[in-house]
């Protein structure tokens, strides 16, 4: 899970980060923030699926945060040390309070994710009966249907998927590469690489330097490993023999 700290006080930061490393190691901290507009902007670029809001931000609160959003896609872990509030919060922070409220977060994310595939299925279903099929990329405030045929190339960016399209457009997606490439490859797209997947209506040309890799029509080079290298050049003479 990916997971933003908002919370005004540095020490707090630290311990909890020390406590989710010890006790919820899947817990992947992202950023962290110490008021309110950072926090937004936080939540904006990087896309948290949990946010750990402690509710007193200096002169503001958390829910000065949470208000500015037009809506809230992740889950929230209050972490206050004021009760007056009326809610469930983890501070100071108890381990068996926090491994508690993680778990119960974990299960709502797997819940909206298992949803949203079939969403992604679905869509994907639909599209067998277009003229293009459109994929569905999950994007922080949004869910972007593209045309299978006007993505050029998915580039592995760690955890994350990067689609350039031929407008030019690239649109970064929290999840890997290999998931993609189970859905493109039956559309005329090629794994050439770790860490690249490239649209066969876009290759210009092989280019025998360096043992191999491929130009597109942009001038962009994709390399190719070199355990793929004859079976890829096998199968690009198959698919452009005249």
């Amino acid at each position: 899970m990916r997971a933003l700290i908002v919370d005004d006080e540095a020490s707090n930061r630290e311990n909890l980060q020390q406590m989710l490393g010890t006790y919820a190691p899947d817990v992947e901290i992202c950023a962290w923030a110490d008021d309110v507009e950072t926090g937004l902007k936080a939540i904006q670029t990087t896309g948290p699926q949990l946010v750990f809001l402690d509710i007193q931000l200096h002169n503001r609160s958390g829910f000065d945060l949470l208000k500015q959003l037009d809506e809230i896609s992740f889950e929230i872990i209050f972490v206050t040390a004021y009760n007056q509030y009326g809610i469930q919060a983890v501070k100071p922070i108890d381990v068996d309070e926090l491994v508690t409220a993680i778990e119960k977060a974990r299960k709502t994310i797997l819940l909206k994710q298992k949803n949203e595939r079939l969403g992604y299925l679905l869509e994907y279903l639909k599209g067998d009966n277009q003229a293009s099929p459109r994929i569905a990329l999950p994007l922080f405030n949004e869910i972007r249907y593209v045309n299978v045929d006007d993505i050029v190339r998915c580039e592995a960016d760690n955890t994350y998927t990067k689609f350039i399209l031929n407008s030019g457009e690239q649109i970064l997606v929290s999840k890997t590469l290999k998931e993609y490439a189970g859905m493109l490859t039956n559309h005329n797209f090629l794994r050439t690489h770790q860490s690249h997947l490239v649209n066969t209506a876009f290759i210009k040309s092989w280019l025998r330097e360096d043992g191999g890799s491929l130009l597109l029509n942009d001038g962009t080079k994709i390399p190719v490993s070199k355990p793929n290298r004859d079976k890829i050049k096998e199968m690009l003479a198959t698919k452009f023999k005249l």
